[in-house]
């Protein structure tokens, strides 16, 4: 009479290690997207669905990445990967210098980062600033992807590698309208008019596309920037 239970006991054991798994395997981006129940990500129009893994299927896919990251949304061109060492290092990551209309020069940066910052600028920021100022984003400003270096800022994380050193992290520090019109992080985030409110706008609608998605409020080492990335963790501040 005792083994039904454990018997039960341990098929549930297994349907949940073998969830778990699956989860997984969509979380680092290593189920291949022809195994995926998803379809492939797009860049013509914002997903609604399923957002997070179908970025993810990019991770380890050059052959995806190239399908997907194609012009007018973005002129990426992909680079040579670079081996890690002393967790620093990267793999199937591009450069570009135009992402949903507006330029910038990023080099180099994952395909699935590239990808959710093309989403997010073609999809959220340029109908937001439309709305807003009556004009679109023509520049970016950008602090940086790639840097051999820990997290900074938080004391909880000494000692951790920065996604910025694996080229999977970006840090935005502004905007440029078509006006020739600046919007910074460092100079408007705390006002009180409309470049302020667009900050914070874009800011809470990067958070569908960036599993971390950090700004002025979190701490002072991101008074001037956004920070993004795809890492393990999960917070939008």
């Amino acid at each position: 009479m005792r083994r039904k239970p454990r018997r039960l006991f341990s098929k549930l054991l297994l349907l949940l290690f073998l969830a778990v798994a699956v989860v997984g395997g969509f979380w680092f981006g290593l189920i291949p997207q022809r195994l995926s129940p998803f379809s492939p990500i797009s860049l013509e129009n914002p997903p609604s669905f399923f957002v997070d893994p179908k970025l993810s299927a990019l991770r380890f896919d050059p052959v995806l990445c190239n399908a997907v990251l194609k012009e007018p949304h973005i002129d990426a061109t992909q680079i040579p990967d670079r081996p890690m060492k002393d967790g620093c290092g990267w793999e199937n990551a591009v450069r570009f210098t135009t992402t949903g209309g507006a330029k910038i020069g990023a080099e180099p940066l994952t395909c699935e980062m590239a990808a959710a910052l093309t989403l997010w600028v073609e999809h959220e920021v340029q109908p937001l600033a439309k709305e807003m100022f009556g004009q679109e984003v023509v520049r970016l400003g950008d602090m940086g992807t790639y840097g051999c270096r820990n997290i900074v800022g938080n004391p909880f994380w000494k000692g951790v590698r920065s996604q910025h050193a694996t080229a999977n992290a970006i840090d935005i520090s502004g905007f440029t309208l078509a006006d020739g019109r600046s919007i910074s992080l460092l100079k408007d985030w705390k006002g009180s008019g409309k470049e302020s409110e667009f900050l914070r706008k874009v800011h809470r609608r990067a958070c569908k596309y960036f599993r971390v998605s950090l700004g002025p409020d979190f701490n002072a080492a991101h008074n001037n920037h956004f920070h993004f990335d795809r890492g393990l963790m999960w917070t939008c501040r």
